[in-house]
């Protein structure tokens, strides 16, 4: 370490720069993954914009938060695409169709099943992704679900009341029928959390499949029209403001926050 004043925990530099949350930095940091001006990292250690920081032999570009350039992409997920970055299987992912970036990395904020399609959100800043997954941020998230059978009032009341699946009481905070007929009845419901197939775990509860599910909200965001499956859309600088507020952090500064957007794309660079 350097003689000099550290600023910031290391954790949360890294965060910043887009390899994850903290939390997980945190994990890296513990695993020995971090190194500070040629030393092994601890727990702890602060850094300034004086100090080498090494993740896994790659250097970090250590630069202070209103030089960062935060950057968050809206993906309309196709089905059929997994949300890792490699699969042993060797199916498609959604990283495959994101912008190459020099530092840092995409960070997804939440995940959606292999057969989910719909909004999917990237940023390059993990503590802005970790705030809108946590449930303490109140993030809602909106789905559009085509169900199978037939579905009655009670069974409405009892997914909004609460069910309990995997040990965890899961509900709907909205429910509400939006179109069609037969086998294809389409609704439109809120979750507060995304708990692995949370939204198809409760109408299968309630004895029905669910034989689509989209996403089309997350929060104050949707899914642009334009955007058509399997493209991205880069958030203007107003929009990514409202989903830092949203988050309840404070939004980078007006300096760090000039870029243009880039639009509806397979593939922006």
């Amino acid at each position: 370490m350097t003689d000099v004043v550290q600023d910031e925990k290391i954790q949360k530099v890294l965060a910043r720069a887009g390899f994850g949350s903290r939390r997980e930095m945190e994990n890296w940091i513990t695993q020995g993954r971090v190194k500070i001006n040629g030393k092994t990292a601890t727990l702890g250690d602060r850094a300034g914009a004086e100090d080498s920081l090494v993740v896994d032999g790659k250097k970090v570009a250590n630069a202070s938060p209103d030089a960062v350039v935060p950057r968050v992409l809206i993906y309309n997920k196709p089905e059929n695409e997994i949300c890792s970055r490699r699969d042993p299987e060797g199916r498609p992912s959604v990283y495959d169709h994101l912008p190459m970036i020099k530092h840092g990395r995409w960070v997804a904020v939440g995940r959606l099943d292999f057969n989910t399609s719909g909004l999917l959100l990237f940023t390059t800043d993990g503590e802005l992704a970790n705030k809108l997954m946590h449930p303490s941020a109140g993030i809602d998230r909106e789905y559009a679900v085509r169900i199978m059978g037939d579905v009655t009032d009670d069974m409405l009341k009892i997914m909004l009341k609460g069910v309990m699946i995997d040990e965890h009481l899961c509900r709907f905070t909205d429910v509400r029928f939006f179109a069609g007929e037969g086998r294809n009845r389409w609704y439109h419901v809120v979750i507060m959390e995304g708990r692995n197939r949370e939204v198809r775990k409760l109408w299968e509860s309630q004895g029905v499949q669910v034989s689509r599910l989209k996403r089309v909200r997350y929060g104050p965001v949707f899914i642009p029209s334009r955007v058509k499956k399997g493209q991205l859309y880069e958030m203007k600088t107003p929009e990514i403001i409202t989903l830092y507020e949203a988050a309840g952090m404070e939004p980078p500064s007006a300096s760090a926050l000039k870029r243009p957007a880039r639009h509806a794309s397979r593939r922006s660079e």
